[in-house]
């Protein structure tokens, strides 16, 4: 079902629903003004009928017919009994109706008065006391005229009933059309947005409705997307060069050696140049492996408990291996008390690879000068800051420094890749964790690592 026929088929249902309940209760409210109206002309020509009969001694016969005919026309099908009661107020034997229900007579008797309908006739009794003693008196009629007003009014609400809901079909088919034209406008660009034409975006011009807010965030989603694409060529293109250059060493120093015999010392020094580039081609090859690991979901990894002092330093003593002249100092004096406050939960191998990454970067692009890690910690979080004296990065390319491949315009002489930042980047993400990087050209750069410990849920 189309949802402009299900918006208009709730529409009438509940106009339905709605127009059903007023017509019902205009039909009752005006049934019982008509009922009410009918009691009371009833109940006035009950009293005069009892004037007429018992007073007629006292009543001018003359001007009682003038009233009645003037004032007070026989109703259809009109009957007036009178019953004399007694002393002890009790009617003569069987002289009463033995049509009407004994609830009536006793209402009489109670309230001195009482109105009944049975059937189609209006019956209107009263106790009347007078010189001579008291009586019952009974007027009974039909209301033709009632009756025909409420046949009438009856249907004339069951044709508006009708009308109505055909022109509420019409015009909720009409005010669904034009609130969901947005709609298929936003579903014809949708479906004109392709892979190769991604900068194309929603038109969001038209106010701050919930489908701007739609179109907007649909284009947000697009930002991202493109964002993504275009980071994803720029890898593979990246990539494809890194990895190009190594293998052409490998294949032209093969070529060489195989081309014609040549001395030992020569074979010797070919074979260092393949090993060299071999070497490089594993590195790379390694770290896209590395990232391409970070892009599965956390669940995938063995979740353990990780304290990260102890970790920071079983790093700093390989660094102090592979990078003796390494000045890393750590500043663990404000370590809490409570072990629980600096382990987190997460993957120790990967959590390693990230951390080992930063402080490598803070050894090599400071040229070996003092390097600080701090661990603070609260009651939720661990913060691991690393400040170096390095050459820094350049503000207007803070931005990339996550992006694969990315290297500042300030480092292009020292040795590397670029895959250290953006895999640590990936990491700690994954372990629900953020990471800042704050820099300056040529003094330093400060970053700064936030992890949920082990009172909180990380993964």
């Amino acid at each position: 079902m189309q949802l402009r026929t299900k918006i208009s088929s709730i529409f009438i249902g509940l106009t339905s629903l709605f127009l059903t309940g007023i017509f019902i209760l205009i039909y009752f409210v005006s049934k019982t003004y008509t009922e009410s109206e009918f009691y009371l002309r009833l109940s006035q020509r009950a009293t005069i009928a009892a004037q007429a009969y018992l007073e007629g001694d006292e009543l001018n016969i003359d001007i009682y017919d003038d009233i009645r005919i003037r004032h007070l026309h026989t109703l259809p099908n009109e009957k007036e009994v009178i019953y004399p009661v007694d002393a002890e107020r009790k009617v003569a034997f069987g002289a009463l109706d033995k049509n009407l229900p004994d609830r009536f007579y006793e209402k009489i008797f109670n309230n001195e008065y009482a109105e009944l309908k049975q059937d189609n006739y209006y019956y209107t009794g009263l106790l009347y006391h007078d010189n001579q003693g008291d009586f019952i008196v009974v007027l009974s009629a039909t209301d033709l005229y009632g009756f025909g007003k409420l046949d009438n009014l009856r249907n004339t609400l069951i044709v508006a009933f009708f009308i109505s809901i055909v022109f509420i079909f019409i015009l909720g088919r009409y005010f669904a059309q034009q609130a969901l034209s947005p709609i298929s406008k936003i579903i014809k660009e949708v479906n004109l947005i392709r892979a190769e034409n991604l900068s194309l975006r929603l038109d969001s011009t038209n106010g701050k409705d919930e489908l701007a807010q739609l179109a907007i965030t649909f284009n947000n989603m697009l930002d991202r997307l493109q964002l993504s694409f275009d980071l994803q060529n720029n890898f593979i293109n990246n990539a494809s060069h890194e990895l190009r250059n190594p293998l052409t060493a490998i294949l032209g120093q093969t070529e060489i050696a195989l081309n014609k015999e040549r001395s030992k010392e020569h074979y010797h020094a070919i074979l260092e140049n393949i090993d060299r580039e071999a070497s490089r081609l594993d590195f790379l090859v390694n770290g896209l492996l590395k990232l391409a690991q970070t892009d599965f979901e956390s669940k995938g990894f063995l979740i353990e408990p990780i304290r990260l002092d102890e970790m920071i330093l079983s790093i700093k003593n390989n660094l102090d291996v592979a990078i003796p002249n390494n000045k890393i100092e750590l500043d663990f004096e404000e370590l809490p008390d409570s072990e629980d406050a600096i382990t987190h939960m997460g993957s120790e191998s990967l959590l390693n690879v990230a951390l080992g990454n930063i402080l490598e970067n803070a050894c090599k692009f400071s040229n070996n000068k003092k390097v600080v890690v701090k661990i603070v910690s609260d009651a939720d979080f661990i913060l691991l800051t690393i400040k170096d004296l390095g050459v820094g990065i350049p503000e207007d390319e803070l931005k990339s420094i996550y992006e694969p491949f990315f290297r500042a315009s300030n480092v292009r002489d020292i040795k590397g890749f670029g895959f250290g930042l953006p895999l640590a980047y990936r990491i700690i993400k994954m372990h629900s964790g953020n990471i800042r990087v704050i820099s300056q050209i040529d003094k330093g750069t400060f970053v700064k690592i936030r992890l949920p410990n082990k009172n909180t849920h990380s993964l």
